[in-house]
């Protein structure tokens, strides 16, 4: 049985640029990948397999209950390690779909690349390089899904794309990342914490909505995504620490489906008893909007939509548990 089990999900790191192609598109399968490695251990004992190949901003949520599946079949066969390499665009909501999910003591890791396979200085092979040897250490165990990307490793949880085309785009925000690979080996910063997987999904049915505000945007938007029947639930991603315009708060409704707020920023927490006028989070609540707190929109819309997915008696309570540091 196979040490580690590699599967593949297309993105820059598996792109190349045929003749008369106008850019790099997904082609390179996971043993082309395992061949550019540096240094690869012969006698590291490696499974590999294409289990998409698509660019990242097309992997659906049923395409992430696939790959679930896969993963959670290799580390039933006896995975020392699950590696996943795909596209960056979608990283951080797909590493943290499955961190949700993820319910074994051995590491599933995450990487890809910013720079394709036939370009100047490709990251991905080195990226690859990293996550085999965080996979490898008996200390990645218990620490759930993360993602390995120039020898930084990240929670999930944390992770954000920060920059649309450098080399050194992820960051783990206030909290820090979980570690980093010193000379071949993992070194991290904080022990292993306690995890809580959901339910695996029982539905890939149901849909969340993203609303990002500016000023003077109109309420059209808003009163849709609130009444629509496709929207199981709406994520809203507001100034600051998660404020909302004034006079759009009359269109807020939260009798039918869950209605999140969560601050458009970077980084920092969406606020609970800080302000207190027309539009805050004060007022939100009041309206019976939940606070995001430190997730992100993005993370947010996976995480409500992953516990209604499982199907938990109380989605709130289940999403309060998990939307912390």
């Amino acid at each position: 049985m196979a040490d580690i089990f590699i599967g593949t999900l297309g993105g820059t790191i598996a792109m190349t640029r045929a003749a008369g192609e106008g850019g790099v598109t997904p082609k390179l399968t996971a043993a082309d990948l395992l061949a550019a490695v540096p240094g690869l251990d012969p006698a590291l004992s490696v499974q590999s397999e294409s289990v998409l190949q698509v660019a990242s901003a097309s992997i659906s949520l049923r395409d992430m209950g696939r790959v679930l599946d896969w993963a959670n079949s290799a580390a039933s066969q006896g995975a020392r390690a699950v590696i996943l390499t795909q596209g960056t665009d979608s990283m951080e909501e797909t590493a943290w779909f499955l961190d949700l999910f993820w319910a074994h003591d051995c590491p599933l890791i995450v990487t890809g690349a910013m720079r394709a396979a036939d370009g100047a200085g490709p990251d991905g092979p080195a990226n690859l390089a990293a996550a085999l040897r965080v996979a490898q250490a008996e200390s990645a165990r218990g620490r759930g899904v993360m993602v390995v990307m120039n020898e930084v490793i990240h929670s999930a949880k944390r992770l954000r794309k920060t920059d649309s085309l450098s080399t050194d785009t992820f960051s783990s925000g206030t909290t820090g990342p979980l570690g980093r690979v010193i000379e071949g080996a993992p070194v991290w910063f904080r022990p292993a914490a306690p995890r809580d997987p959901l339910p695996a999904p029982q539905s890939f049915d149901h849909d969340v909505a993203i609303l990002s505000f500016g000023i003077g945007q109109s309420a059209a938007l808003l009163r849709h995504a609130l009444s629509a029947p496709e929207f199981s639930a709406v994520v809203l991603a507001g100034f600051g620490s998660g404020h909302l315009p004034a006079d759009l708060m009359a269109h807020i409704d939260t009798s039918t489906r869950p209605v999140i707020y969560c601050s458009r920023c970077g980084d920092g927490p969406a606020t609970r008893a800080t302000y207190g006028y027309p539009g805050s989070e004060v007022d939100l609540q009041a309206r019976g909007v939940w606070p995001g707190d430190w997730l992100g929109p993005l993370k947010a819309r996976i995480l409500i939509w992953a516990i209604e997915a499982a199907g938990l008696p109380d989605p709130r309570a289940a999403f309060e548990a998990r939307a912390g540091v």
